[in-house]
């Protein structure tokens, strides 16, 4: 997959089927979505993901805004599915102010040589998001491309959202915002080392300190699978700072995971956590001892 970041000075060889949009959680909504780009392969057409960085809210709030899918997670999950490039568009207020006209004209017609355009139904684009459906639709004949404009999923009578994932999350209902998803809730990144303490306490475990930007559902404790080179395991999850162990006002929050029959060395390997259930909250234990045993009626507890 060819990644274009960070330029404004792009332009694409050969036709191609553009999604535009967020894609923040990748969540059943931007899959129906990316679906029709994906099929438009078949009519050779290369499938082209254009999104903005940072987002616009973030933009214009002027506040960091956590998301469900860090870009790392994005370009990952993006190349798995087939896309050929992925255009992360630079946002600032010089490049957002252009007009939706010259959106269309310069930037889906001349760089990105598009012949299908897919988006959702709340498309804005251009000066003051001014540039809609309407208006692609309107120059789809002008300037030489099909129009797919993909309604909201709904679940329980509901549109499906990047809001309502993340109301899940938070809530630490993790199943629901599975359902959204259409897939677990995942955290993904490199296996750190930590402080061993697992592994002393008779439990090793695996580490990731997800970046500030990634959004994290109630510290505690939750059932997990564990994807590495090797396979799909089970696994323990703790969610947070690890209080009866790690002190100081602001210690570090971490993604620590038992994987059950598992003994393999994964120290800077790749992993995908899949958060599946919340289990119980983090806790503050009178001593390692007492954590210990906690540990052990978790780890049986998650074997069943």
């Amino acid at each position: 997959m060819q990644i274009i970041s960070g330029t404004t000075d792009f332009l694409l060889q050969g036709a191609s089927a553009v999604a535009i949009g967020k894609f923040d959680g990748m969540h059943r909504g931007h899959k129906a979505l990316l679906s029709e780009i994906l099929e438009a392969k078949k009519r050779g057409l290369q499938a082209v993901v254009f999104t903005f960085d940072p987002p616009p809210a973030v933009l214009f709030s002027g506040k960091a805004v956590k998301g469900l899918t860090t870009r790392e997670e994005k370009r990952r999950l993006f190349r798995q599915i087939g896309i050929d490039v992925l255009i992360e568009f630079p946002l600032t207020f010089q490049t957002a102010a252009i007009s939706p006209e010259d959106f269309l004209r310069v930037i889906v017609q001349e760089q990105i040589r598009a012949k299908l355009v897919a988006a959702g139904t709340d498309l804005s684009f251009g000066d003051r998001g001014l540039g809609d459906c309407k208006l692609l639709k309107a120059r789809a004949e002008a300037y030489g491309y099909e129009v797919k404009i993909i309604d909201k999923v709904l679940e329980d009578g509901e549109e499906i959202s990047s809001t309502r994932v993340r109301q899940a999350v938070e809530a630490g209902k993790m199943q629901e915002a599975a359902r959204l998803l259409g897939a677990p809730y995942a955290v993904m990144g490199t296996v750190v080392h930590g402080r061993q303490l697992g592994r002393t306490l008779g439990f090793p475990t695996v580490n990731l300190m997800p970046p500030a930007d990634k959004l994290l559902p109630p510290n505690g404790v939750y059932r997990s699978e564990v994807e590495c080179s090797s396979g799909v395991f089970k696994g323990l999850t703790n969610v947070g700072v690890k209080p009866t162990v790690e002190h100081g006002d602001h210690p570090p929050m971490s993604v620590e995971t038992y994987i059950y029959d598992f003994s393999e060395d994964i120290y800077d390997s790749f992993i995908t956590v899949r958060l599946l259930t919340f289990e119980r909250p983090e806790q503050k234990f009178a001593d390692v001892e007492e954590l210990k045993e906690q540990l052990q009626r978790d780890i049986a507890a998650g074997a069943r």
